[in-house]
């Protein structure tokens, strides 16, 4: 019905482009005017058009004159001319949509006139890749083009310090990759000083190969890991002097909690779960670390490390919270009493009972900050996208990004043929057939591409080939300079390429080969430097005399190559232009459309099959059982392929419910990731607070408020009268923080009149007063600083906490759908509640810290890091790579991580 609907008014994609046309129209019109222009002329329009932005025209109004100097000075720059087809993907990337442009329409070009437009805001603009090479790449490629427009460009790539990173953010364009803008804006969130943050506000941002980023490598967060500033000696000490203190404990059955005579150091509350220090165990323990104010900022760490000890003792039980077993503490459900292997309390609870068991104290590894893909391309202001096959997932899009894709036609008709799948019985009976193509194909010179998904069956078809005496190459588990050299030569006459993983390779095959390559590679053996090599294929006027040399050699060597291939381009015509062949249909249709893209770009001729048997995983998990008994009742030969329009529908029904399964799956784990985003908003835009220098004083007044109202609750409970009041939790709490020593120890009649808020009243009062007084002491200038110093410490510990803890609810929630209860509801109410914990702890700590500090002149206070990063990853490297069946992998083996080393000198290593 949709079909037919579609043939009647058109497809979503035809209606919009129907839109977009008028403004082809006015963009060709400028071309003559913009051609009359002198290079200086031309790289003045940045200058004008900047001066017209800052005056209130809008980038739509811009739009038509913009690209038409875009494509002017491509042409002059790079000799490449964008067509009118590449000038509607370039609309449709400004309109923050997704470009689905089939392999070989020139994504790469196409980019440049939407960033550049965008770029004239001076707000940034990203463009995003796949990998470090394509992203080196197109910086240098389509820099020229920017550069010579008057336009910076910056790159962002692995192992680049800070100061390098800030340069190319600042850039009017910034290419990277994904995993590298991601870890920056993490990084730039737990920073200690504004100056050392690297990006500016996410404006703009192109990604290529959209459906590989936002899709499949958005299943696993991006995680910065790293150890806490915990020492395992210090957990040693503090276990030491908490095992010698004396503990109150207060059990539930305890109406009243009075005790006059407190002779204890910590008090223990099993009904509220808490373990604090009196007056006396503090001034203990500053005795024992030697130390003057335990309070102090610089004390926060022992403070943190007294207090998870006397927890550990006074809270934790052996056989009842946790087991010790061989050598580990391992935790005890409570609801299930099963052992928890591989879980661990968090805060440095779990570091503090493995110190009082005796077992060896394990250092922390903590996650220091994470984020998925989804959430992070979702801040930018205006997102958009380019691949060839994006339709496909374009519910996703739609669904999480707001993404919509308009297919582009192509600049020449597309004249590849597309056969029907070649169904056969058995896994060997495929493969003898796909053997048989290739020689055939190879008889009369047309070039054949195999994709495979695993390295072990592009060996398989490597050494099959071989017996044959077939010459070919083998790509798999190699670098990316390597493989752009193997595909690029991919369409010579009589080439046979198996290749694994072929999606987003970046490199065009050219029927007949590709002569720039081939140029540019000759220029390399006769010793030009890559810097002379990349500007050697440019058009911009230059009196450097080594840049004129090397572009002179580049031309001859082109015109030599071209000779050749031009002439190999006509015979590999006649042959049939490039053979695909598919080993295996993937679980996802877009992955198979990016095989079959590889061929027919630009018009070319092509053709494309998949070879598929019934004992391939996808046939095995979603083709029928009577799909098999049929094959065996007819008594076809192992050799003999059973090809039916049916039989590919049925396969692309299955492909469709892999793909609804993925997509649901992905929407689930965004789920949860929603919930922490939103927590993640609210705590760095308090953190940028603190960084931009805002006077925290109003901040802290509030927290003064709420931590007081807070206490009251906490100890007062839902009870009005002052008799059910846990009077000696409240002092031990508050008397030393902020409340001068016996100054709750309120006559009867006070008591008759007391209530909770006049309670509050009396707290506020004090905090307020000590507050005060601290201001006095340190003067306006440095109670400011000191404010945020402990309010970046105390804020940064916290949330590194809370990570882990809401990891831990997220491993955990599952379990209540059996109570059929909604497990991301669940999360999200008690998530909710541990961060409103969390923001009241951190207020609380707060407060107590900046009324106990104490300065010395010598040594102002420092920010500093809660913890050191030392691991970027993405996700637990769930991302599937090229895969090895099979249990053993030799140690002088490709390692199956598909890194191009030896396993021993990979994964092996260890």
């Amino acid at each position: 019905m949709k079909k037919f609907i579609e043939k009647i008014i058109g497809s979503y994609s035809d209606r919009e482009l129907k839109r977009i046309m008028p403004l082809v129209d006015q963009i060709n019109s400028f071309e003559p005017k913009i051609k009359e222009l002198s290079d200086s002329e031309l790289k003045g329009k940045t200058d004008e058009f900047r001066e017209r932005i800052s005056k209130g025209e809008a980038l739509n109004d811009l739009l038509p004159e913009a690209f038409a100097v875009v494509r002017e000075a491509s042409w002059r720059v790079l000799g490449m001319r964008h067509f009118d087809v590449q000038l509607v993907g370039g609309i449709v990337l400004h309109q923050g949509r997704i470009s689905e442009m089939k392999t070989g329409e020139g994504k790469t070009l196409v980019a440049t006139l939407p960033v550049y437009l965008n770029a004239l805001e001076g707000k940034g603009v990203h463009v995003v890749t796949v990998n470090d090479y394509l992203a080196k790449r197109d910086s240098e490629w389509m820099g020229k083009i920017y550069k010579f427009l008057g336009l910076t460009v910056g790159l962002i790539v692995h192992d680049l310090d800070n100061e390098q990173r800030r340069l190319a953010y600042s850039s009017d364009i910034t290419y990277g990759t994904n995993n590298e803008f991601g870890f920056d804006y993490l990084r730039d969130n737990m920073v200690i000083y504004k100056q050392d943050m690297v990006q500016r506000d996410l404006h703009y941002s192109i990604v290529d190969e959209v459906d590989s980023i936002l899709i499949d490598e958005a299943r696993t967060p991006l995680i910065i890991s790293g150890m806490g500033d915990k020492s395992t000696d210090l957990y040693k000490k503090a276990n030491s002097f908490a095992s010698r203190l004396k503990a109150k404990v207060y059990k539930q059955s305890d109406d009243k909690k009075h005790d006059d005579d407190l002779d204890e150091e910590y008090i223990v509350d099993e009904k509220a779960h808490t373990a604090t220090m009196t007056a006396k165990g503090i001034a203990k323990a500053e005795q024992y670390f030697g130390i003057e104010n335990l309070s102090d900022t610089e004390n926060m760490t022992v403070m943190h490390h007294i207090n998870q000890s006397i927890r550990a003792h006074g809270l934790m039980k052996k056989d009842i919270d946790y087991v010790v077993k061989d050598g580990e503490v391992i935790i005890v459900d409570e609801f299930t009493g099963r052992l928890m292997y591989g879980r661990r309390y968090s805060e440095g609870l779990h570091q503090a009972i493995e110190a009082k068991e005796g077992v060896k104290v394990e250092r922390e590894s903590k996650t220091l900050a994470t984020i998925t893909f989804q959430n992070y391309f979702r801040m930018y202001k205006k997102l958009s996208g380019m691949t060839g096959t994006a339709q496909t997932e374009e519910q996703e899009f739609q669904t999480i990004y707001k993404l919509d894709v308009i297919i582009i036609p192509t600049n020449m008709p597309m004249i590849r043929k597309d056969n029907a799948d070649s169904v056969y019985k058995n896994e060997e009976g495929k493969l003898n057939a796909v053997i048989n193509q290739v020689v055939e194909c190879n008889k009369k010179g047309q070039p054949v591409l195999i994709g495979t998904i695993s390295i072990e069956k592009s060996e398989l078809l490597g050494s099959m080939l071989k017996k044959r005496g077939v010459a070919h190459q083998v790509l798999n588990a190699k670098y990316h300079e390597r493989e752009a050299e193997i595909i690029a030569q991919a369409g010579k006459f009589g080439a046979v390429t198996i290749a694994t993983n072929m999606a987003g390779r970046g490199t065009d095959i050219v029927l007949g080969g590709n002569a720039e390559f081939m140029a540019k590679q000759e220029m390399k053996k006769a010793g030009y430097s890559e810097e002379l090599i990349s500007q050697s294929t440019g058009f911009n006027e230059t009196e450097d005399e080594l840049v004129i040399d090397a572009r002179n050699s580049y031309r001859e060597l082109y015109d030599k190559h071209k000779k050749m291939t031009g002439a190999e381009r006509e015979k590999v015509f006649e042959a049939g232009g490039l053979y695909i062949i598919g080993t295996e249909r993937h679980e996802s249709r877009r992955i198979d459309n990016q095989l079959r893209g590889r061929a027919g770009r630009q018009g070319d001729a092509g053709e494309s099959r998949f070879y598929i048997s019934l004992e391939d995983d996808l046939m095995r998990l979603f083709g029928s059982d009577r799909l098999t008994n049929v094959v065996n009742m007819l008594g076809l030969e192992d050799d003999q392929p059973i090809e039916h329009k049916m039989l590919s529908n049925a396969i692309e029904n299955a492909q469709r419910k892999v793909e609804g399964k993925n997509f649901d799956i992905r929407k689930h784990v965004l789920q949860y990731d929603d919930v922490m985003n939103k927590q993640r908003e609210i705590i760095y835009k308090q953190r940028r607070q603190v960084l931009d220098g805002e006077n925290l004083k109003d901040s802290f007044i509030k927290m003064l408020e709420g931590t007081c109202d807070g206490i009251v609750k906490t100890f007062c409970g839902e009870n009005p009268h002052p008799d059910y009041w846990d009077w000696e939790g409240l002092k031990a709490h508050v008397e030393g923080a902020f409340v001068p020593k016996d100054s709750l120890n309120f006559g009867i009649e006070e008591l008759e009149r007391m209530n909770k808020e006049h309670l509050k009243e009396i707290l506020l009062k004090f905090a307020n007063e000590k507050y005060e007084l601290k201001e006095q002491e340190f003067g306006s200038e440095l109670m400011r600083e000191v404010e945020r110093v402990i309010l970046l410490r105390v804020v940064d510990q916290k949330w590194m906490d809370h990570i882990d803890a809401m990891d831990q609810l997220k491993h955990g929630i599952g379990l209540r759908a059996y109570g059929q209860r909604d497990p991301v509801i669940e999360y999200k109410f008690e998530g909710f509640e541990m961060f409103e914990e969390m923001i009241r702890s951190i207020h609380e700590d707060a407060v107590k810290l900046i009324l106990n500090s104490h300065i010395d002149t010598k040594n102002l206070p420092q920010r500093e890091k809660v913890a050191e990063p030392v691991n970027a990853r993405h996700g637990e490297e769930e991302v599937k790579k090229t895969v090895v069946k099979g249990d053993h992998v030799g140690r002088n083996d490709l390692c199956p991580c598909g890194s191009g080393k030896k396993y021993k000198r990979c994964c092996g290593a260890n």
